[in-house]
């Protein structure tokens, strides 16, 4: 990419980023719109505009990001985004202490140099290089003491690295351990998750071996159980029933609406009975929902009472009357054979992945097997697929591959558009469809809650990052151009790389300007939300429920928010010393995405669930694996400039792996398990351990006649010494 077409690409990205900023501006101030703007505020009965004018100001929701203080964020969405915060503004300090020195002293080192103007000469190497690449390590000569300056650079990054990982950490680790140590009792705090139960003996429930085992070894602490049951078919017909509820209540909406339109009698609603209401015979909507409503509240009783009895599970939560108790239990070898009565932390209950909690040993060591498979297969053969879309960054390589379009790629305003924008769109429009489906792969595996599915969603997105873009598209562009050569001469994959990481430094520009522009401008103006929300409004909602449903956030969204964003730690720490030029546009990234970031957390988002930090050691081990990758790729590119003093470097690598050894072992135990001395601080009040218990209860067995806590244990354990019947 030529220095106009990166100069076009970052204007027009610009210019539509203070528009949408604009918008924002405009929009949020709307009082239609507040439900859109500020649904966190609202959805804890706050009002959004309380000691706030309706300002008109663009800028200021920058001024109020800045001002709000960490414990709001807290208040707000919880230690979870505060975190993710804290993640943004670690990496944007790296790139800001490293590019301090790294800016003015490589700069003007590589940009002084002619190593490229010597490359053309050569009549064996083709292609042209713009002032951008003139400004990266690939403009400094091979055996050149220049090569000096980059080497103290690659220092100075892991030095800066190292430091600011180790305050973030302790920073992180303080802010868990006052958030277990409220004094506001929490349901998951005082349980355990206990899984791979031994058959029970025939004359005796599995509820009942639960409580006796754990009655046995904690007698003054223990409380109640609650063993997992199979909710496959109760869970299917308690939603039919909601969803009923929802089209009764809509139709009830319906009909009084009609009766303001001139018809004091009014028109009863109707639908059809068969497949999506579509076919089948015509009937009364109103009637017909209360029909079935009535139909399925007895199919739910008696499939709660088999379901309770019947279709235990081999797993069960444990619940214990002070938090020390449940975080010593959780932490306790229970079993001589280590493979039954295996013990966790329990999940928050909103958490909670319900069919995977009785999921056997052996089953999840299985699926975990496949899933790892897959996933190796889903990361090396992607390749193939960013391969061909590498190619688009290079217009003669479609025009190779697609000759009738050389007429229309010549034009000079379509060939600086195409350069600008298709690539880096076409990627990122590539890369938003794996999410989903490694998140798939993460439940697979038996993973008993959310949080932990979407850390392991992330890490696998993070290694597929790494090697098929970072790699792929660095490499591809010039393998795509090359084949033939490589093919006949595989030698020359080496000179091939030493003069490609350089000149690809210019892509990454423009796809992290994009990103953070023209992401980060959709993301606060919330255009797409709004557009949405209005639409179902005027045609769909009639009724709060609906509405409310209309405009309902979501959470920060960490399974693709996280990974995308350590694909730019990743691109910015590999290229921070190789194209010195792309760290102020990482820290542009970072810095504007905190502002954004706090702006949605306080205002727009609503968490779905709480860890209490634990996607922070996920986060640091990434940021780590960047930079030893970032190291490697240093060291390899040294000896490709012919450094006699390249060798130095190889030091980085083991420092690097000790430093995260150092880490895991102050920091990371306090992440896995809870400390007694954090647990055992006082609570502000008694727990309300009936209220605890019911937590957890899930929703398609909490009805009336299972309200009272010893009835729900009662249809467990098969009980005949209470006289209250089911």
């Amino acid at each position: 990419m030529d220095l106009t077409s990166f100069i076009t690409s970052f204007t027009t990205s610009f210019v539509i980023f203070i528009v949408l900023v604009l918008l924002f501006t405009w929009l949020s101030r709307k009082p239609g719109n507040s439900v859109v703007y500020y649904p966190n505020p609202i959805s804890r009965g706050l009002d959004p505009f309380e000691n706030r004018k309706r300002s008109m100001n663009p800028v200021g929701w920058i001024r109020e990001a800045f001002v709000a203080s960490e414990a709001d964020v807290i208040a707000a969405s919880g230690v979870d985004a505060a975190v993710y915060l804290v993640f943004l503004s670690t990496v944007l300090g790296i790139l800001v202490f490293s590019g301090v020195l790294l800016l003015p002293a490589l700069l003007p080192v590589a940009g002084t140099d002619d190593a490229l103007k010597l490359a053309n000469q050569n009549s064996k190497t083709a292609g042209n290089y713009s002032e951008l690449e003139k400004l990266a390590m690939g403009n400094v000569q091979e055996k050149s003491t220049r090569l000096w300056a980059f080497m103290l650079g690659v220092y100075w990054v892991s030095i800066v690295t190292y430091y600011i990982l180790w305050r973030s950490y302790k920073h992180v680790s303080n802010l868990r351990a006052t958030a277990k140590s409220s004094p506001e009792p929490k349901p998951e705090d005082f349980a355990i998750l206990v899984r791979d139960v031994p058959s029970r003996p025939s004359d005796q429930s599995l509820k009942d071996r639960v409580d006796s085992y754990f009655r046995r070894l904690h007698p003054d602490t223990f409380y109640r159980s609650m063993v997992v049951t199979n909710l496959k078919k109760v869970n299917k017909i308690y939603n039919n029933i909601e969803g009923y509820k929802k089209k009764l209540a809509h139709a009830e909406a319906v009909f009084a609406e009609s009766k303001t339109t001139g018809n004091p009698e009014g028109a009863r609603p109707t639908m059809r009975t068969g497949l999506l209401g579509l076919v089948g015979s015509k009937v009364d909507t109103i009637n017909h929902c209360n029909e079935k409503i009535k139909e399925l509240i007895l199919k739910l009783e008696a499939e709660q009472k088999i379901t309770l009895q019947d279709k235990q599970e081999r797993a069960a939560l444990v619940f214990f009357n002070n938090r020390a108790a449940a975080a010593s239990a959780a932490q306790t070898i229970l079993a001589q054979m280590v493979d039954t009565w295996m013990v966790s932390e329990a999940p928050e209950p909103r958490a909670v992945i319900w069919p995977n909690l009785s999921m056997r040993l052996y089953m999840r060591q299985i699926r975990q097997a496949i899933v790892y498979t897959l996933v190796f297969l889903t990361v090396v053969f992607y390749m193939i697929p960013i391969a061909f879309i590498s190619a688009f960054t290079t217009l003669d390589n479609l025009e190779k591959l697609a000759p009738f379009l050389k007429k229309v790629v010549e034009q000079p305003e379509i060939k600086t558009v195409l350069e600008a924008y298709l690539p880096q769109i076409v990627l990122i429009v590539f890369l938003a469809l794996l999410p989903a489906f490694l998140m798939f792969l993460s439940k697979s595996e038996g993973i008993p809650s959310e949080s932990h599915a979407v850390r392991a969603a992330a890490g696998k997105y993070f290694y597929f990052i790494v090697f098929n873009v970072f790699l792929g598209v660095t490499i591809s562009g010039t393998l795509w151009s090359s084949l033939k050569r490589i093919i006949n001469h595989p030698g020359d994959l080496i000179t091939l790389l030493a003069t490609s990481l350089p000149g690809n430094a210019t892509f990454f520009l423009t796809f992290v300007a994009l990103k953070f522009f023209v992401g980060y401008g959709l993301e606060l103006s919330r255009l797409v939300p709004l557009i949405i929300f209005h639409l179902k409004k005027k045609f769909l909602c009639k009724t709060e429920e609906e509405i409310k449903e209309a405009w309902a956030p979501g959470d920060l969204g960490f399974a693709t928010r996280v990974p995308s964003d350590m694909l730019i730690v990743t691109i910015v720490l590999c290229y921070s010393v190789i194209a010195p030029l792309i760290i102020p546009f990482g820290a542009i990234y970072f810095g504007l995405g905190w502002l954004v970031a706090k702006n949605q957390v306080l205002r727009v988002y609503v968490p779905s669930y709480e860890s209490n930090g634990r996607m922070w050691p996920h986060m640091h081990t990434r940021i780590l694996a960047a930079l030893i990758i970032y190291q490697i790729t240093m060291v390899g590119f040294m000896i490709i400039k012919k450094f006699v003093y390249a060798p130095f470097l190889f030091l980085l690598i083991p420092i690097s792996f000790v430093y995260a050894a150092i880490t895991k072992n102050r920091f990371y135990k306090s992440f896995a398990a809870t400390p007694l001395e954090v647990a055992a601080r006082e609570l502000k009040e008694v727990p309300n351990m009936e209220a605890i218990y019911a937590a957890y209860i899930p929703p398609c067995l909490k009805t009336e006649k299972l309200e009272d806590v010893e009835l729900f244990e009662d249809a467990q354990s098969h009980a005949t010494s209470r006289t209250t019947s089911f």
